[in-house]
């Protein structure tokens, strides 16, 4: 048997830990005397502590941790839990990724000093017949499944000169899910219809315009200036938004040479 002192210097986890892990029922001593209240341990529970650490590194909470040991010598069970918390660490590091490119996206642009203020001009879309898919999809992030339709089209599609490919966001407010989004582009010639792409004559719209290059994080921004230049000049938005995209993801893997305009509709 181990005082706890000894346990602790073993299994390299604080006298203190130890006792909140008694308190918490995930590691009980084998002993603890009844008049002194010390607490001794066997050897063999220098496994089960080693356990512990291992799953606290993976970052399962105490609560978990105890319901795990009860199943620990179940291969299946096991796996389970371990599966489900590799899942999670993944959508962690994806978001941890995104948050972080923005991160260096901000920096990079403090560190070369860039105009933060946004062209806005008025200029008239001329009618123009495109290829388009309209559909409800789970995020605004998922913008690529239409595009990926457009590109499954049987029908090979010949770009208009010049060829504008956009996305109309359709809702009357920001969603979080299930967006409606219509991306377009223009075409020579006329198709039939096909399941989803649908070609149609778009007509002339008269928008404020805003030419921005570089990378999607600073859409928002540029957004909110153009919307805060439409009301200081007493125009009003007349329809949904839409961006042009004039070099995409399609054209370069680089997002610092992307060149997207934004388009509000107005009157």
């Amino acid at each position: 048997m181990l005082k706890i002192g000894d346990f602790s210097k073993l299994s390299r986890v604080s006298i203190r830990m130890l006792r909140h892990y008694d308190d918490i029922g995930l590691l009980k001593p084998a002993e603890t005397d009844a008049f002194t209240g010390y607490r001794y341990y066997r050897e063999d529970q220098l496994l089960v502590i080693g356990r512990i650490t291992a799953l606290k590194d993976m970052g399962f909470a105490l609560a978990d941790i105890v319901r795990i040991l009860e199943i620990y010598d179940d291969r299946e069970k096991l796996d389970a839990f371990l599966s489900a918390r590799e899942e999670e660490l993944s959508q962690l590091s994806k978001e941890t990724e995104y948050r972080l490119m923005l991160l260096e996206t901000a920096r990079k642009r403090l560190r070369k000093e860039q105009n933060m203020n946004y062209d806005v001009t008025i200029r008239t879309i001329p009618e123009r017949y495109a290829a388009t898919v309209q559909m409800v999809v789970p995020r605004y992030e998922d913008e690529g499944m239409l595009w990926g339709m457009m590109a499954e089209s049987k029908t090979p599609l010949i770009p208009a000169e010049p060829c504008l490919a956009a996305a109309a966001f359709l809702d009357k407010e920001y969603k979080e899910e299930n967006v409606e989004i219509m991306v377009s582009m223009t075409v020579k010639g006329t198709y039939e219809d096909t399941e989803h792409v649908k070609f149609r004559t778009l007509p002339a719209v008269k928008v404020a315009s805003c030419v921005i290059k570089g990378s999607y994080a600073q859409m928002g921004e540029a957004t909110a200036a153009v919307a805060s230049w439409i009301n200081e000049n007493g125009y009003q938005v007349n329809g949904p938004m839409f961006n042009i995209y004039h070099v995409s993801p399609n054209e370069t893997q680089n997002p610092d040479e992307y060149v997207t305009e934004l388009c509000f509709p107005i009157e």
